[in-house]
């Protein structure tokens, strides 16, 4: 590489140290070198120098100095994910939005975005499959779980990743769900402020509500509609973006979601044939400044499983209204 580069902090990159950071992205660098270029200011965090044990936040923009004759950074370099003729058509049908900076999909429940243990088939691996007229690849903005569906951003290139990361940072980016719960909340609408911290262990992958080291989480619910005392239909928008945060805060009130066994156990499931065991989370709506000016406001429409649960109970989806005008008044 024998140009500077600026490069964002993506969601997954959050909380990691620089040095780390750099391991990932440019292996060939070793630390004495690092150091050297942190000591004479040639790396820099939005325009600042940095340490080495700095911790990075989403949407951060990192100053990466030429250096000649390296390989390409890590990054670019991902394995092969197979993919058939029907994934194609599937991805590409999914695309909700698009324009020369940004797409946003409707993710299916069950598909990973990005890969992990044991995670051949995953979002990130296909992304080749949407690049469409444009010579870059799409790169991810946010994360979904696996098993939740939705609206997805992904910036089409490199100045978009950076401007859409930092409206995640700011907050001025803004997200709606809707769930299915498991039981009815006590009050028909409220805010959720507890802090959420990752455990220790094989439950690593697992949240839980810790007041001394957690980091600051808060959800505005409200109850669109409900099926007597045994399950509810809410409207949930996250404040912040903590790893499980509304299945651990929907659990927190007495109400899990349908479907989810990792935080609500066996109450999480509700009987019935209209009623499918899969999680009943869904990312119905985002808003968020465009790269360029103005706002891009996309819904997605429900998964299956959930539609048909839906009917089940008789819930009207048109009873929801405006996605965005229920906590209007609630700004944290």
């Amino acid at each position: 590489m024998t140009a500077v580069q600026t490069l964002a902090v993506s969601d997954d990159e959050a909380e990691i140290r620089l040095d780390r950071w750099f391991k990932r992205r440019f292996p060939q660098v070793g630390h004495a070198l690092l150091e050297r270029l942190l000591r004479t200011g040639q790396v820099r965090i939005d325009g600042k120098r940095a340490k080495s044990n700095q911790r990075l936040e989403v949407g951060q923009t990192i100053r990466v100095p030429p250096l000649a004759d390296t390989p390409a950074p890590a990054a670019s370099v991902r394995p092969a994910v197979s993919f058939s003729e029907a994934d194609a058509r599937a991805l590409r049908d999914a695309v909700l939005y698009k324009d020369a900076d940004v797409l946003v999909l409707n993710k299916p429940a069950g598909l990973a975005v990005q890969g992990g243990t044991n995670m051949e088939r995953h979002l990130d691996g296909m992304l080749d499959l949407l690049t469409f007229e444009a010579s870059e690849r799409p790169r991810l903005v946010h994360r979904l779980d696996k098993d939740t569906s939705g609206v997805l951003l992904l910036a089409r290139n490199a100045t978009a990743a950076a401007k859409l990361a930092a409206g995640f940072r700011s907050r001025a980016a803004r997200k709606c769900y809707w769930a299915l719960v498991v039981g009815v909340p006590k009050y028909p609408q409220g805010r959720i402020d507890a802090p959420l911290a990752k455990m220790a262990g094989r439950m690593g992958d697992k949240v839980a509500v810790d007041e001394e080291d957690g980091r600051h989480a808060v959800t505005y619910y409200r109850i669109v509609d409900r099926a007597l005392k045994k399950a509810a239909w809410l409207e949930l928008e996250p404040r912040t973006g903590r790893t499980h945060q509304l299945r651990a805060h929907c659990a927190l009130l007495g109400t899990p979601i349908q479907g989810d066994g990792k935080y609500g156990g066996q109450e999480a499931y509700l009987t019935g044939q209209g009623v499918s065991k899969k999680l009943h989370l869904h990312a119905r709506a985002i808003e968020v400044p465009h790269p360029r000016k103005g706002v891009i406001r996309v819904t997605a429409p429900l998964p299956e499983h959930m539609q048909a649960s839906f009917s089940f109970f008789g819930f009207d989806q048109g009873a929801a209204g405006d996605p965005f005008l229920a906590f209007e008044e609630d700004q944290s």
